[in-house]
């Protein structure tokens, strides 16, 4: 093949980085959103924040003075120079307040120090003081005070934190005696039946159940202290734990009955001994930290009907800084600076953009699922991605972008927007079911169900048959276990 040179146009579409801004904060959780401001603010001068904590204590003019006015505090009005072939963004974006006090509000500083805002307050208030949190007591910490009161010799000590420290997150003793006494050198000629005087004595140890060696074990211990309950009943809930515990799990009520040789009454009343137990005990000690979630619009009922509205919380208030721009708009700044000042700009025209759109989403969903908000989950309708971008003239990737990690609070709890759309299941009428009606409607069946005859998935999907919806056994089958529901089996009770 002979080579040649070619020349060939094309179009293609390129994002300029204004664009790939707006998209990167239009995916953006608000924890995440914040993040990457507060690494923007420390690399742009130009750029400050309204809502910082610091906004209201004492600024300095720039020959030493103290700034008692507010002039220098708002943003210009005036857009910078621009390069050639670049559109200047409009003056409106030089600030971008979401807060409801708007511009003038958001524009003012304080002539007072910060520890002053405190001053009007009562010394018993509150709000006057830091307010510290608690001190967090380890399982190994409860277990060790314990020790100190209640053993004496330094020997002993030693051992029962050697146990102690071979504990797991639920207080059991995984690892065998045999093996810990492997560990010990030779030289401290240890016993393994100091151990087990050791482990036995620990086993008294408050929580009830903690040096347990498997759950049976950890449940024996807490039924053999449990106050009140009569020897007979104490009898039988021992031998189920100890030697039936898999029928018990797994609810063979009529071999429990045929093992231990007694009726329903007598079986119904160990059970209630063995459920008052706890087969996690060093669970309480756990330094799991809660995981809060701030939404970012709220759901509210009006007169006029459901009413969305942005949260004001986790809208930050942003603005050009008056001093450099000021600088700039004389012909004092540098060519850095100017490129910076654009990028507040841009920033703060993207911000809004990025609230704007979360905002008619939302909407654009309340309006389509008003029965949800009216009636709960049961009357949930479909929606699809494609009705919401059909609607606001917006691309599908668009709505998938503000429906992630966006969460909406309504009088029935905070969702994610995403819970809002689901596939649908066709009806006797020739209409959809959305498939989040479905799993409500099979939460509701279940909790009404008899216990002594739970419903089968063949059941629940014959139920929901009658209500006009066609949908299969293995479908259920699929719903109840996104939904953490036992089978049948294990539902079943005396």
């Amino acid at each position: 093949m002979k080579q040649s040179l070619q020349l060939r146009t094309s179009q293609h579409l390129a994002l300029t980085p204004q664009l790939q801004q707006s998209i990167r904060l239009l995916q953006l959780s608000t924890l995440e959103l914040h993040q990457e401001l507060e690494q923007l603010l420390s690399d742009n001068p130009l750029l400050e924040r309204l809502d910082d904590p610091l906004d209201h204590s004492v600024r300095l003019l720039a020959d030493g003075a103290i700034n008692q006015g507010n002039g220098s505090a708002e943003a210009p009005q005036e857009s910078a120079p621009q390069g050639e072939g670049e559109s200047a963004p409009s003056a409106e974006a030089d600030s971008y307040e979401g807060g409801e006090g708007g511009e003038g509000e958001g524009g003012d500083i304080g002539d007072s120090d910060w520890s002053d805002s405190g001053r009007n307050k009562s010394p018993d208030d509150e709000d006057s003081r830091p307010q510290l949190e608690a001190n967090h007591c380890t399982l190994r910490e409860h277990l060790l005070e314990q020790m100190r009161v209640t053993v004496a010799e330094a020997r002993d000590r030693a051992l029962m934190e050697i146990i102690i420290d071979a504990l797991d997150e639920n207080g059991y003793l995984e690892e065998p005696l045999e093996e810990i006494h492997a560990r010990l050198p030779e030289e401290l000629e240890v016993e393994l039946e100091e151990l087990r005087t050791a482990l036995l004595l620990l086993q008294n140890f408050d929580p009830v159940g903690v040096g347990a060696r498997n759950a049976s074990e950890c449940l024996a211990l807490q039924i053999k202290r449990l106050p009140n309950v009569p020897m007979v009943t104490r009898r039988m809930a021992l031998c189920i734990v100890e030697k039936h515990l898999t029928w018990f799990a797994q609810r063979e009520f009529n071999k429990l009955k045929k093992a231990l040789d007694c009726d329903d009454e007598d079986l119904r009343e160990a059970q209630a001994v063995i459920r008052q137990c706890n087969p996690h005990p060093g669970a309480e000690f756990a330094s799991d930290v809660s995981d809060y979630v701030v939404p970012d619009v709220i759901v509210k009922k009006s007169r006029n009907g459901w009413q969305v509205s942005l949260n004001n919380d986790v809208m930050p208030r942003l603005r050009v800084n008056a001093l450099y721009a000021s600088l700039l708009k004389q012909g004092k700044g540098e060519s850095q600076m100017s490129a910076q000042l654009q990028e507040a700009k841009w920033l703060i025209k993207n911000m809004r953009q990025r609230f704007d759109t979360i905002l008619r989403v939302s909407q654009a969903i309340v309006e389509r699922q008003k029965n949800f908000f009216s009636h709960g989950a049961v009357a949930m309708r479909p929606l699809v991605l494609r009705e919401i971008a059909d609607t606001l003239g917006l691309h599908e990737s668009t709505i998938s972008r503000v429906t992630t990690q966006k969460y909406m609070l309504t009088p029935h709890g905070m969702f994610e927007l995403k819970y809002f759309f689901g596939s649908h299941v066709a009806t006797e009428a020739g209409g959809e079911a959305s498939s989040t009606a479905i799993r409500a409607l099979i939460v509701q069946l279940t909790g009404a169900e008899d216990p002594k005859n739970p419903l089968s998935d063949s059941k629940i999907a014959d139920m929901l048959g009658e209500q006009g919806m066609v949908i299969a056994r293995r479908t259920v089958a699929k719903y109840r276990e996104a939904l953490k529901i036992p089978p049948v089996s294990l539902r079943k009770s005396l």
